[in-house]
This record gives C-alpha cells, sequence and structure tokens, in this order.
C-alpha cells in the first residue's frame, strides 16, 4: 500500500494529539503514514524526508509541533507538497507553536489548523486529495452529513432536559 499522506509529529510525545488524525484518515481508507522528525534534533532527516516524499507518492503532509513548532514550516521550504500544520499545546498554553506555525513568510504556505486540532488537519488533508478522487469526495459528504445528524440529535436530547426555570 502506497502513503498519500504522511503525519509527522516533532516528538512521540505529540502522539496522543496525532492519533485522531491517523484515526480519520484509517477510518476514510486513505493509506498514511506517520514518524516522528526533528526540525532541530534531526534536520538533514526532515530534509531527506521533505525532499523525497513527492517521488515516493506522498501528496499532503501533517506536521505537529510544540514551543518553537519549526517542523511544518521547515517542511515546506523544502517541498510544494501541501504542508498541514498542527500547533501542539505544549507551553504558552500552545499560542507559541500556533504563531510559529502560522506566521510563514510569503511563498512558504502553511495550512494551519487549531492547537490540538489534529482531527481538522487529517479532515482537510483528506478534503485535498478529495478534489481528484470522486469517491472520497462522497464518503466526506456522507462524513460531513453524519456530523449533521449528530447534532441534530444531541439538540433533540437537549429539548428533554429539565430545569424548574427552563423558558421552551
Amino acid at each position: 500500500m502506497q502513503a498519500l499522506v504522511s503525519i509527522i509529529m516533532g516528538s512521540t510525545s505529540d502522539l496522543p494529539i496525532l492519533e485522531a488524525a491517523a484515526n480519520f484518515l484509517n477510518d476514510m481508507q486513505i493509506p498514511f503514514e506517520i514518524n516522528a522528525l526533528s526540525a532541530h534534533r534531526t534536520p538533514e532527516k526532515v530534509e531527506e524526508f521533505a525532499r523525497g516524499a513527492h517521488a515516493r507518492g506522498i501528496r499532503v503532509i501533517i506536521a505537529a509541533a510544540g514551543m518553537a513548532a519549526h517542523l511544518p514550516g521547515v517542511i515546506a521550504a523544502m517541498t510544494s507538497i501541501p504542508v498541514i500544520g498542527v500547533p501542539i499545546k505544549a507551553t504558552l498554553e500552545g499560542l507559541d507553536s500556533l504563531f510559529s506555525i502560522v506566521q510563514m513568510p510569503p511563498g512558504i504556505p502553511v495550512a494551519t489548523v487549531g492547537i490540538n486540532a489534529s482531527m481538522n488537519s487529517a479532515i482537510l488533508a483528506a478534503e485535498i486529495l478529495a478534489v481528484s478522487d470522486p469517491a472520497l469526495y462522497q464518503k466526506l459528504l456522507i462524513f460531513k452529513e453524519d456530523l449533521k445528524k449528530k447534532i441534530v440529535k444531541a439538540n433533540e436530547d437537549l429539548a428533554k432536559v429539565k430545569y424548574e426555570y427552563r423558558a421552551d
């Protein structure tokens, strides 16, 4: 099986956050790989990964990092594959990571999701792939319809909750 999406984390301590992304890709039957690479500790491995990703069939990269969070930007500087950054809440409530990822210079874009929002990164990766994959597009339509059904059901359940001073 050839991976289409690569999930890269700065440290394996980020895995609990990235499991949501891996689970979503798995549920959508999108082949992916998952590895730990550090922009600061293994820069040569990051460069090797980024420069070779397209030739290996990778079409979208999800890169997560905390604190200085340079990993997504460093990868984006070395490839033209779309990179989705996931800021990890490590310090400063994750704002340091968010700002490090979202403030890229002109010409080196990194799509950035919310702090610890790896599931959104996987959904965005799937949407990017679905542009040229009608079957995946249909799966995403079903996924979004199921989201709508969940909130309708939640609202129906909420209507059954009784409070003495609830005005309905």
